[in-house]
């Protein structure tokens, strides 16, 4: 039981970072590493580089879509009304209570799922009807963040949206001297 719930979360938490949204690195960081070795899969794909192997691929919406920390963290930046954040924390506040009753359901039809797995001998027909309940609820799951992000750009202006394109991408400074080490340069 334990075991899934920890499955849910991570499938859960996965969701999150690659449909809601990406951070850029820390300015001065070059993108595509970290300090300690290959770029995280939460991190945007600059350009067309390749993955490393055994990460998945890069979000492929986190250059359009805006996640709600984003867009709190620089309200003063943004310059956001106070109908733009009450608006930003009521989508989060509806999401985050019709995540949670469906990250309860997906609970209960994943346990069902892997009790129907557990047995030497499965009924495929079962199982697979089984996996659609749990891939309907993930699905929901999915949705439900991916509008939430597009109420959230929808109540953002031109210029803001603007501005955190900028924001995520963070400072380039081209290398050499103030800026960052070009590679294999100590």
């Amino acid at each position: 039981m334990k075991a899934s719930i920890v499955i849910v979360l991570a499938l859960f938490l996965g969701c999150v970072f690659l449909v809601v949204g990406q951070q850029a690195p820390p300015p001065g960081q070059p993108q595509g590493r970290t300090p300690q070795g290959p770029r995280p899969p939460n991190m945007p794909n600059p350009g067309n580089v390749p993955s490393p192997p055994n990460q998945p691929n890069p979000d492929p919406l986190a250059d359009v879509m805006f996640p709600p920390d984003l867009v709190l963290g620089h309200a003063r930046e943004l310059r956001l009304t106070d109908e733009q954040k009450n608006f930003v924390r009521g989508e989060i506040q509806k999401t985050m209570t019709s995540f949670n009753e469906l990250q309860w359901k997906l609970q209960d039809e994943m346990d069902v799922l892997h009790d129907t797995l557990k047995s030497s001998s499965v009924d495929e027909q079962q199982a697979l009807a089984q996996l659609n309940k749990v891939l309907d609820l993930e699905r929901e799951i999915k949705r439900l963040h991916v509008g939430m992000g597009i109420r959230i750009k929808n109540h953002l202006t031109a210029e803001q949206q603007a501005e955190l394109q900028k924001m995520r991408m963070g400072p380039r400074t081209p290398p050499g001297p103030g800026g960052p080490p070009r590679p294999n340069q100590e």
